[in-house]
């Protein structure tokens, strides 16, 4: 006998998606949500739907806008700008979290994750093409690649730094303070404000 609701049970699976939720989370998300439906869902459900017809990723920064504005992220869609540093990350929570440290005041590239065949990840994804566009038209002078110490995001930085060979730009890294593993999002604001001011250098002009 079935005893949970086929939609019901795809409500459970969809949620259980989510970063961090495993099958008993998403069944406690679920019950809490149909408990609360006229509080939660039905405003849950226009956001979501809003969210996924107006929000859209810069095609040249890689950060989320509405449909209907320009970028705002360090007015990235001035082009013809010319500014010093562009620090690449992996995605929104990471720049928020550079932000937050309030040690860095640059321009931010937001990869929207890293190389990788099994999620179809490629440099076209990445806004590769878009990143090295924005080192030749805005005289970029340094890159500092803040990817996470992952398998995934090392390689990353390493394709990233092939990438801007003979680009006459100076390639950084963030090092001291970033453990093995780490992931930026999660990392305490004295960690990542060492990493950043003692970055090491990959390759000069």
């Amino acid at each position: 006998m079935k005893l949970i609701e086929p939609i019901l049970e795809n409500l459970i699976s969809l949620i259980s998606r989510l970063p961090g939720l495993g099958p008993k989370s998403a069944r406690r998300i679920a019950l809490y949500l149909l408990k609360n439906k006229d509080n939660l869902i039905k405003p849950l459900a226009e956001t979501l739907s809003k969210a996924h017809s107006e929000i859209l990723r810069c095609e040249i920064c890689g950060a989320i806008k509405s449909s209907s504005a320009n970028c705002t992220i360090k007015k990235c869609h001035y082009i013809s700008n010319s500014y010093e540093q562009l620090c690449i990350v992996e995605n929104i929570a990471d720049m928020w979290a550079m932000e937050a440290t309030n040690i860095y005041k640059g321009h931010y590239h937001i990869l929207g994750g890293t190389l990788s065949a099994l999620n179809g990840s490629d440099p076209e994804t990445l806004l590769i093409n878009s990143l090295i566009e924005r080192v030749k038209k805005n005289n970029v002078k340094e890159v500092i690649i803040a990817t996470s110490a992952t398998i995934e995001g090392q390689t990353t930085a390493h394709y990233i730094n092939d990438s801007l060979k003979g680009h006459n730009v100076k390639i950084t890294k963030l090092a001291h303070g970033l453990p093995v593993g780490s992931e930026i999002e999660y990392l305490d604001d004295g960690t990542l404000f060492s990493a950043f001011k003692y970055r090491n250098s990959i390759s000069e002009k």
